[in-house]
C-alpha cells in the first residue's frame, strides 16, 4: 500500500508518540534549529557489499577546480558540475569524462588553466588521460554533460553546457572530437548559464533532439567585479545571493533536422509557457506508458516541471496536476538531481529528486494514472534532511532484483563549518536499500569508506567500469579529486547487462524500453541521456537477477517503430548487445573485447 506523507501521518497517531508526531507535523520555519529525524544507522552492521574509493589508484589524479575554497562570493561558485561514464571508443569499456571550472579572480599561467578531461579505460582497473589527443580540453565553467549519437554515425557524441557558451562535440570515431556547435546551429548570440541536458527523440523520427536547462541570468561575458557582489543572509550569516531574487532563465528544446543541424523549437513546442525557472537537471522517459518520451525537470527554489508529450511536437507542463511539482505538503523545493526507476516493479517509472538542506528529498511513486504520490516518508527516504543533496540514482548495488538509491551531498556555504547549525560543508554519501516491499532502509553507515568519507560533492554517474557485473559510482568532488567508488561484493548475485543499438530508431537507442522477467519478477528500464545532477550514466541497462539462474524473458520495445523483440531462456551474468531488428543478441567477451 502506498501512503503519501499526509496519510502516513494521519494514520500513525496511535503508533507514534505525541512528541515525535509534533516534530513531523510542525513547519520547519517554526523551529529555531533545523529539524532532525535521525536515521537508525549508527549501529548498522557492515554490508556484504562495500564501496571503496580507488580514484587515485585508477589514475584519476586531476582535481576539480570550482570557485573559492573557504568562501563563495557569487552563486556560480557554489553550483559545481556534472560527470560522465562514456564509452567514447565503443570498445565495451566505460571511459570517464570530467568537467571542470575556474576561479573568479584567478590569473592562470599559460597552459596551466584547469580544463575538462577525458580518461580512457585501460581494461585493468586503470585509466589513461587522453584529453590532449581527443580535442576535448576546454577552460571555463563547464556545468552539464549528456551523451547521444545525434548524427546516427554509430559513435556517441558529447554535448557540454557551460556558464557561457555550450559546445557540441562530434565523435570522429578515431579517438578525437570536433566542435561542431556553430555548424549544427546550437551556437547562441550571447552567453547563458546552461546546466542539465538530455538527448531524446520527442517526435520519434529516428533522430535525437536536445533539451537544455538554463539556470539564472548571470552574464558570463561581463567580468564580475567586487562592486557586483552583493550579500544575502542564510540563518543569520552573510552569504552570496541566489537563486531567489535573481532573474530566472528559460529552457531550450532543439529539434534535430536529420542533416546534422538543429532548430530551436522551444516556443512552438510549449517549453516556454511555464516562464523562466531555475532549472538544473532534466531527464526524458515515458512516464505515462503511452510510447512517447516526456521530460521531467528538477527546478531550484520553484516548482519542478513535467512536460507531457502531446504526440504532435508539443508539450504541456502537467507537474502540478500530476503531483510532482511540489512536495506532499504543497511546498516548492530546491530541486537538484533526478533518478528514475520502477523501484516497486509495477511497470511504471518512479522519480527520486534531491533537494536543499532542511528539506527532505522526494520519492514520487507513479500511480499509473498520470499522477504521482510523494511517498518519501512512508517509503523511508524522508529521514535525512541535514544535507544539500545533489547527484543521485537508482542502482541495484547488490543485484537482488530491486533498485536501491544512492545520493551524494555537499553544502554550498563553506562558512557553515564555523557555526553550530548541525550541518557541515563536507558530507557522507547516502545509500537506501530497497526492501522489496515499497520501503527503503538507510544502510549508509555499513556500506564502506567510499560512502562514509566526507566531501562536498556535486555530480554522480553510475555504471560498471570494470565489467564485473557490480555497479560502480563516479562522483565529482568540489575542489578535490573525483571519487571512483568500486563495488566490492555486488556481483555475488546474478545479473544481466544490455547494450542496445538502433537501426530504424536513433543509433544510441535512447528511449528504448527493456523488460526483464525472471519467474514472477519483472523489471523495466529505458536507455536515457543525462540524469543525476547534470551528469551521464552508462548507456547500457543493468538488471540484478538475485538467485535466478536464467532470464526467462527479455523484451525490447524500440522507440520509433514501437515494435517489440523478445528473447527467452537467456544465460545470466552476461553483457549482451542487441541490434534493432536482428532478432538475436551477441554476448560481449571481456577477455577478447577490442
Amino acid at each position: 500500500m502506498i501512503l503519501p506523507r499526509r496519510r502516513f501521518l494521519g494514520t500513525s497517531c496511535t503508533l507514534l508518540g505525541s512528541a515525535l508526531l509534533d516534530v513531523l507535523t510542525t513547519p520547519l520555519w517554526k523551529w529555531n534549529r533545523p529539524l532532525r529525524v535521525e536515521a537508525a544507522v549508527a549501529t548498522t552492521p557492515a554490508s556484504p557489499v562495500q564501496f571503496v574509493d580507488v580514484a587515485e589508484k585508477a589514475g584519476l589524479t586531476i582535481p576539480n577546480v570550482w570557485g573559492g575554497i573557504d568562501h563563495k562570493r557569487v552563486i556560480i561558485e557554489t553550483k559545481g558540475s556534472g560527470i560522465a561514464f562514456f564509452d567514447y571508443d565503443q570498445d565495451g569499456w566505460l571511459d570517464i569524462y570530467l568537467s571542470n571550472g575556474s576561479r573568479l579572480d584567478a590569473h592562470w599561467p599559460a597552459g596551466k588553466e584547469p580544463t575538462t578531461h577525458l580518461y580512457k579505460n585501460n581494461r585493468d582497473g586503470t585509466f589513461t588521460d587522453v584529453t590532449e589527443r581527443s580535442g576535448l580540453a576546454r577552460t571555463g565553467w563547464q556545468t552539464g554533460i549528456c551523451v547521444g549519437d545525434y548524427d546516427n554515425d554509430g559513435w556517441d557524441d558529447l554535448f557540454c553546457t557551460f556558464w557561457g557558451h555550450n559546445i557540441l562535440f562530434r565523435n570522429n570515431g578515431d579517438g578525437t572530437f570536433t566542435d561542431v556547435t556553430k555548424r549544427a546551429g546550437l551556437d547562441q548570440s550571447h552567453g547563458r548559464w546552461g546546466t542539465g541536458c538530455t538527448f531524446l527523440d520527442y517526435d520519434r523520427d529516428g533522430h535525437l533532439d536536445l533539451f537544455v536547462c538554463n539556470f539564472i541570468k548571470l552574464d558570463p561575458d561581463k567580468p564580475l567585479s567586487p562592486a557586483d557582489m552583493s550579500f544575502c543572509q542564510w540563518k543569520g550569516i552573510p552569504t552570496m545571493c541566489g537563486p531567489r531574487g535573481l532573474p530566472g532563465e528559460t529552457d531550450i528544446l532543439y529539434h534535430n533536422n536529420g542533416d546534422g543541424t538543429f532548430t530551436d523549437v522551444s516556443e512552438k513546442a510549449g517549453i516556454l509557457k511555464p516562464g523562466p525557472r531555475y532549472s538544473i537537471t532534466a531527464v526524458s522517459y515515458d512516464f505515462d506508458n503511452d510510447g512517447w518520451p516526456d521530460i521531467y525537470v528538477a527546478v531550484d527554489s520553484e516548482p519542478s516541471m513535467l512536460f507531457q508529450n502531446n504526440h504532435d511536437g508539443t508539450f504541456t507542463d502537467i507537474a502540478v496536476l500530476a503531483g510532482c511539482a511540489y512536495n506532499d505538503d504543497g511546498h516548492e523545493q530546491a530541486g537538484m538531481g533526478i533518478g528514475v526507476a520502477d523501484y516497486d516493479c509495477d511497470g511504471w517509472l518512479d522519480i527520486f529528486k534531491t533537494n536543499f538542506a532542511d528539506d527532505t528529498c522526494d520519492l514520487y511513486h507513479n500511480n499509473g494514472d498520470g499522477t504521482f504520490s510523494d511517498v518519501s516518508f512512508s517509503a523511508g527516504v524522508g529521514i535525512n534532511n541535514s544535507f544539500v543533496a545533489w547527484g543521485c540514482g537508482f542502482i541495484d548495488y547488490d543485484n537482488d532484483g530491486w533498485t536501491d538509491i544512492v545520493q551524494v551531498n555537499g553544502h554550498v556555504y563553506p562558512e557553515v563549518d564555523k557555526y553550530n547549525f548541525g550541518e557541515t560543508f563536507k558530507n557522507p554519501r547516502l545509500v537506501y536499500k530497497n526492501l522489496g516491499n515499497g520501503r527503503f532502509q538507510d544502510v549508509s553507515a555499513g556500506m564502506g569508506p567510499g560512502i562514509t568519507e566526507r566531501f562536498s560533492s556535486r555530480g554522480a554517474a553510475f555504471g560498471d567500469y570494470d565489467n564485473d557485473g557490480a555497479m560502480d559510482i563516479l562522483v565529482l568532488n568540489m575542489n578535490e579529486l573525483p571519487s571512483l567508488l568500486h563495488n566490492i561484493g555486488g556481483n555475488r548475485q546474478n545479473w544481466i547487462k544490455i547494450k542496445l543499438i538502433g537501426t530504424k530508431c536513433n543509433r544510441t537507442a535512447i528511449g528504448a524500453r527493456v523488460r526483464v522477467v525472471t519467474g514472477k519478477h519483472a523489471q523495466i528500464d529505458e536507455v536515457h541521456s543525462g540524469t543525476s545532477v547534470m551528469s551521464q550514466n552508462d548507456l547500457r541497462l543493468h538488471f540484478g537477477l538475485g538467485a535466478a539462474e536464467v532470464v526467462d524473458l527479455i523484451e525490447v520495445k524500440w522507440p520509433t517503430t514501437q515494435k517489440v523483440e523478445r528473447f527467452t531462456n537467456v544465460k545470466v551474468n552476461q553483457i549482451l548487445t542487441i541490434r534493432e531488428g536482428s532478432g538475436t543478441y551477441i554476448p560481449f567477451s571481456v577477455k577478447t573485447a577490442k
